[in-house]
This record gives structure tokens, C-alpha cells and sequence, in this order.
């Protein structure tokens, strides 16, 4: 079952004022872009409480490391998955349980062929196209690639969430508070 399949929004969160609203608006899924070792827990246990499927972006946690062990750790004090744009991270927190997110910035066709390579070697259990409003790019993944698409970065009208959605992502993330309680 998609952690998706019930609201088409997640919160990115860059601020603790942005978790405390997001854990108040209607997204099922937490992306916490922020986050250090001794808040961590705190923050997880906070979203759960709300009901809320909550993920880690390992490449911005600090006191952590980008390693199994910094993962198991997620994984004993709650954490449901991670975020990250490093295919070496994938593998290691799919074994350990973990949701995994993988993050793509394409800026051209060859850091689409790069990002489908990765896809096939690493597969995540959701990919996010980045930036989120690039239509075209996100309709050759779905015909590229099996697993859920999220689209991400720049995304900050209703029209950019439909649009997404339409050319074939699962679930966008915003940072846009107006947007965590739209579909």
C-alpha cells in the first residue's frame, strides 16, 4: 500500500514553526528537512502522535551518520523512511525496513538517463523529480520506471499539484503551507 494513497500532498518541512503547522494541517507524510540527532526523536514521536508518516532527509541530518548504523539508529527510535539523493543509501535502509525516498534534480536528458540507472540499481521504493513542475519529465519516468514518482521543488499552485498528478506522479511535496491541506 502506497503511504500516498490517501492524500496527494506531503509537507517538506524547513522550520520547526513549519512541523508544528504541518502536524496540524491535513498531509499524511512529513518530509523533516531538518533535523540533528538530539531533536530527532522528539520530532518523530510528535508526528506519530499526530498520525503522521514521518521521513528523515539523511543528507541534511546532523549528528548522524550517512551510514547502516545511522540508519538502524532512525529505524530503533521510529523513523518510518528517509529521503535522500545518494543511490548508496538505499539498499542499506530498504534491508533495515525503511520507506525509501530517492531525490533526482534533473536539469537535462542525461540526468534522466543518469537518475533511471540509478533507479534500476538502487530501487527505491519512490523516486521525486525535482524539480516537481517539469510535466514532460514526469510522464517519461512513469513509462521508465515501476515505482511511485513524487514531484518536488517549485511546486506552489494547485495548478503545479494537478498538473503533477495528471502527467503521472503519485504524490508531490511542497513547502507551501497554503498546499498541505489541498487533496
Amino acid at each position: 500500500m502506497s503511504v500516498f494513497s490517501k492524500r496527494k500532498v506531503c509537507a517538506a518541512v524547513r522550520t520547526k514553526e513549519d512541523f508544528e503547522y504541518s502536524l496540524k494541517s491535513a498531509v499524511d507524510v512529513i518530509f523533516l528537512l531538518y533535523s540533528n540527532i538530539m531533536t530527532m526523536k522528539t520530532y518523530i514521536d510528535k508526528a506519530h502522535d499526530a498520525g503522521k508518516i514521518i521521513f528523515i532527509h539523511m543528507d541534511f541530518v546532523e549528528g548522524i551518520g550517512k551510514d547502516r548504523a545511522g540508519m538502524a539508529y532512525l529505524k530503533s527510535i521510529g523513523v518510518d523512511g528517509i529521503l535522500t539523493t545518494k543511490t548508496n543509501m538505499i539498499r542499506p535502509a530498504k534491508d533495515l525496513g525503511l520507506i525509501t525516498v530517492q531525490r533526482f534534480f534533473i536539469v537535462d536528458s542525461h540526468s534522466v538517463d543518469t537518475a533511471v540507472e540509478s533507479i534500476r540499481i538502487a530501487k527505491p521504493d519512490v523516486v521525486e523529480i525535482m524539480p516537481g513542475v517539469v510535466e514532460k519529465k514526469i510522464k517519461e519516468f512513469a513509462e521508465k520506471v515501476s515505482m511511485e514518482i513524487l514531484a518536488g521543488g517549485l511546486i506552489e499552485f494547485k495548478e503545479d499539484v494537478d498538473t503533477a498528478i495528471e502527467a503521472g506522479a503519485t504524490a508531490v511535496s511542497t513547502a507551501d503551507r497554503e498546499l498541505w491541506n489541498y487533496r
